[in-house]
């Protein structure tokens, strides 16, 4: 509202200048008539004089006229664009928090380039919505009223003649806007497009590398390039033949001001300083109505980014926590009868699953490739809900309890360790909000997960930045970076899904002796394709194509000569071969 304020206030001494320029021409046309008529006189001097102080004393008015305009014009872009780059700001916030929300599955069906667009690009789009077209929009209508007021008040015949060119730029304006709205949004999707192909290509880098396919990837990104090239140019042609339109439209005004305004001034409707007058009004107005067809362009292109940005505000995520009460997870698990279909997918993972563990109990959970054992941590943590069945925490159903503290006090070690582009100790103290105490036992906890030595060897040691999602450590070294920060939390619970994949006999056997202590009172699922003779196990699950094929101790299931003990004599095998070797 005050940028409203401002702008009619800056219009409005922008309109009195015409006015001020208009009293000033017409004196000088009536004093060069007196000083015509004293020619030869004494007083002509004084005639001279005269027009001299009165053109000196309008040129000071239209000066601080303009200064006066000018500060309202810094005062209106400090409310109005200020007010735009805050709104982008909150909606950045807003989106931000918004992916936070949702649920895994969402992450799964939308690409992270497409996202980045979302929050980045459309946002800007929308900003300049809200900030630079808000405020030419005010300033175009303030203008128009108050120019058109004044040229009314003057001669309703040459005003007449003047603005008979706007209809056109009405219907003009109408016509391209719809043009401009249907390009701008196949720009926007195929911009999401862009990105999306960028973070895909610079994420699995090595992989195209590996395969030598930097060529024909690059080529295929040259491609979406010319087709984004191709659909923005069809818009800036529409653009670029739409604003010589509107000059055309002004510059028509203008000679239609001058012959009409010249008739008028014969007649003696008018005075020759009106004309002067009418020619600045209709050239005060070239700048706004031009701007029309770029203020027509940005809201069409922020619709359309707005209606994407919505998209996704509007999402309510399928996981959500209907309460807030405290919550201390003690270690009781129990799934009853579980099963589930990845929503985006139709892929069923688990069937009929059912087990239970008592408060430090260890599970064990062995099985092929695809057999659903990563689906079992992720509904544990409630990245997911059962398709059917239900899953209990403490006896109570996992539904029910507070979200966040189901998810703060469980320590899960992720098959994909994911670690963030910052420092080893800022990766190790990721799940501790004490920062300052969290920075002492990063050191002790680097020490039980084996990488301590590893640390130290490097540059800056716990300083170390390391790059993105980890990627100048080695396979082990990010593993036991992953379980030095989940060993951190120090939960009751433990989920360990495949950690000890990539880490040598010596440093697993290391680990595994930390780990039958730190776990010796606590309840911990483990997730793994070996068998850990290190680590004693109360239960043992088999799961073949989602279902549970065998269950017991590790003496009960030999017995049984299944899968598991043919895993384990695969494995007896192994090592004895490695003893040798």
């Amino acid at each position: 509202m005050l940028g409203f304020l401002f702008v009619a206030l800056s219009n409005y001494f922008r309109v009195l200048q015409p006015q001020a320029i208009r009293q000033a021409l017409d004196l000088v046309y009536e004093n060069i008539r007196m000083h015509q008529m004293v020619d030869g006189f004494e007083a002509q001097e004084a005639v001279y004089g005269e027009i001299a102080q009165s053109l000196f004393f309008f040129a000071i008015l239209v000066l601080i006229l303009a200064l006066i305009m000018g500060v309202f014009m810094y005062f209106m872009r400090q409310t109005i664009i200020v007010m735009s780059r805050l709104a982008e700001y909150d909606m950045r916030k807003e989106i931000y928090e918004q992916y936070q929300r949702l649920d895994q599955a969402f992450f799964r069906r939308n690409m992270t380039g497409d996202l980045m667009a979302r929050i980045t690009e459309d946002v800007s789009k929308v900003r300049m919505y809200v900030g630079p077209a808000l405020l030419y929009g005010i300033n175009l209508f303030t203008l128009f009223v108050l120019v058109i007021y004044s040229m009314l008040s003057v001669s309703v015949e040459l005003s007449l003649y003047c603005l008979m060119p706007l209809p056109l730029l009405s219907l003009s304006i109408y016509f391209v806007s719809s043009l401009i709205h249907k390009k701008s949004t196949v720009i926007q999707q195929q911009l999401s497009k862009l990105n999306s192909l960028a973070q895909e290509v610079f994420s699995g880098i090595r992989v195209i590398k590996s395969y030598t396919h930097e060529k024909a990837m690059g080529e295929f990104f040259v491609e979406e390039c010319e087709d984004y090239k191709e659909k923005s140019m069809k818009l800036a042609t529409v653009n670029a033949l739409f604003f010589p339109l509107m000059l055309l439209i002004i510059g028509t005004s203008t000679i239609m001001t001058i012959y009409f305004g010249g008739l008028q001034v014969y007649k003696g409707n008018i005075t020759p300083g009106n004309i002067a007058e009418f020619v600045i009004y209709v050239n005060m107005l070239t700048w706004p109505v031009t701007s029309i067809g770029w203020i027509a362009s940005i809201i069409q292109q922020a619709e359309a980014s707005q209606k994407r940005i919505n998209e996704f505000l509007h999402v309510e995520p399928s996981i959500t926590s209907h309460t807030e009460d405290a919550l201390e997870i003690r270690g009781h698990v129990k799934f009853d009868h579980v099963s589930f279909i990845y929503p985006d997918t139709g892929i069923k993972a688990l069937s009929d699953v059912s087990f239970e563990l008592m408060p430090g109990q260890k599970l064990v959970v062995v099985g092929k490739t695809g057999a659903g054992k990563t689906t079992i941590a992720d509904l544990l943590l409630r990245l997911y809900d059962p398709t059917e069945g239900n899953i209990y925490l403490d006896g109570k159903n996992i539904k029910t309890l507070n979200l966040a503290q189901i998810r703060e006090q469980i320590g899960y070690v992720t098959q994909d360790v994911f670690l963030f582009s910052d420092t080893i100790e800022n990766n190790i103290t990721f799940g501790k909000y004490d920062y300052e105490n969290a920075k002492k036992d990063a050191r002790f906890y680097a020490e039980k997960a084996v990488v301590y030595d590893d640390i130290m060897e490097l540059s800056d040691q716990f300083e170390t930045r390391i790059g993105e999602r980890g990627v100048t450590l080695s396979g082990g070294q990010k593993q036991r970076l992953a379980m030095a920060r989940t060993f951190m939390k120090e939960p009751n619970l433990f989920v360990l899904d495949d950690c000890l994949s990539a880490v040598d006999t010596t440093t697993e056997n290391q680990i595994l002796t930390y780990l039958s202590d730190v776990l010796a009172d606590k309840t911990a699922i483990m997730i793994t394709h070996r068998i850990y003779g290190l680590l004693s196990f109360d239960k043992i699950i088999v799961l073949e194509g989602g279902k549970v094929v065998e269950m017991g101790a590790h003496e009960d299931l030999l017995k049984l000569k299944g899968y598991y003990h043919k895993m384990y004599e695969r494995q007896q095998l192994v090592d004895a071969e490695n003893k040798v070797l």
